[in-house]
């Protein structure tokens, strides 16, 4: 699901220098990026839209199986897009779909679980994403925030903090051990969720200048696929963390 990658593992400067080399017809350009990341969101969209009706029509065995298939065939296609880049035309759109399906899963239930104590859970979180995507693409765009290559080598460290962390934290379940402030809503547990959203925003400043730069240097059409790409992965992390932090929040009302 990739859902903890970005600085963005993705968009590192390494692949679009290496992809300069290859022989391909035109050139990437951001806008050709924008269109097609439109495209995967639409995918995304449409995907969660079904899983959402599956479970508000009394089949959640079949939005289950959807989730699940969403959350392994996600994993495995960023690691085939990560590994060869080539395969972006043709593997982010089935990301997008398989992403939408495990977000329309996760976002019915939780929508459902706090329809009492904050209705419209859902919305806001959605309404969140793309308020705090919107404000970096303005800090960056008018150079408020520079992706220097401090900032970045700061933001990748604190991701790679949060993954692993993420993953000890499976390890031990899977063992019966549980951390609580990563499921209550303890008040470090709500400020735990503010970092990660903060790493998870600022990620995307690093997304915005590595697409950029990719336009910048020529990389090959087939590039402007995997820039869109490494975009929605830090997207679907985003949402997934704001619509964490706002389940906490619910749990202390």
């Amino acid at each position: 699901m990739a859902l903890f990658q970005s600085d963005n593992p993705t968009l590192s400067q390494k692949i679009f220098s290496r992809s300069i080399a290859q022989d391909e017809a035109g050139t990437m350009t951001v806008r050709g990026s924008v269109g097609k990341f439109g495209f995967l969101l639409f995918m995304v969209l449409a995907a969660a839209s079904y899983t959402w009706y599956l479970y508000y029509n009394n089949q959640p065995q079949t939005m289950m199986t959807l989730m699940w298939v969403g959350i392994i065939g996600g994993l495995i296609s960023v690691l085939a897009i990560c590994f060869k880049p080539t395969l972006a035309p043709y593997l982010s759109p089935a990301y997008g779909i398989l992403e939408g399906f495990f977000l329309g899963a996760i976002s019915a239930v939780l929508n459902d679980a706090f329809s009492e104590k904050y209705p419209g859970l859902v919305m806001q979180a959605v309404g969140l994403t793309f308020g705090v995507a919107l404000a970096m693409f303005l800090l960056y765009n008018f150079r408020v925030i520079k992706a220097t290559e401090r900032f970045k080598s700061t933001i990748f460290a604190a991701t790679a903090g949060i993954a692993i962390f993420y993953l000890i934290t499976l390890v031990l379940r899977l063992f019966h051990v549980n951390i609580p402030f990563m499921y209550d809503s303890s008040l470090l547990g709500i400020g735990l969720s503010l970092f990660i959203v903060a790493i998870a925003a600022l990620n995307l400043i690093i997304d915005f200048d590595m697409i950029e730069k990719g336009a910048d240097m020529g990389a090959p059409k087939y590039m402007e696929w995997y820039g869109a790409f490494g975009l929605l992965v830090t997207m679907v992390w985003l949402y997934v963390e704001i619509l964490k932090l706002l389940s906490r929040f619910a749990g202390r009302k």
